[in-house]
């Protein structure tokens, strides 16, 4: 099963031009480099919800701390503390 997980961006690691940038979004302390293209608003404090690598919108940070437990509870976070991560 695929799922976007929400994450908070804490910085904006990489820009090409106004759209193309880079930023490094914490899941829960897992550190991860995503592609911010298709968020251009998105700024440093936001709340992502990231699939593939690739943050596809703005999250409330409410309903990001309770989609995160409840991805949590389900034990789907174990494939995103295993893969490489950015620090």
């Amino acid at each position: 099963m695929c799922l976007a997980i929400p994450g908070k961006l804490t910085a904006i690691t990489g820009q090409l031009d106004e759209t193309f940038r880079f930023g490094k979004v914490s899941f829960g302390g897992i550190m991860k480099e995503v592609n911010l293209s298709m968020v251009p608003e998105a700024k440093v404090g936001d709340y992502v919800l990231v699939h593939v690598g690739v943050a596809i919108s703005l999250v409330d940070e409410e309903e990001a701390h309770k989609t995160f437990e409840y991805i949590k509870q389900m034990g789907e976070l174990n494939d995103l503390d295993s893969n490489t991560s950015e620090t």
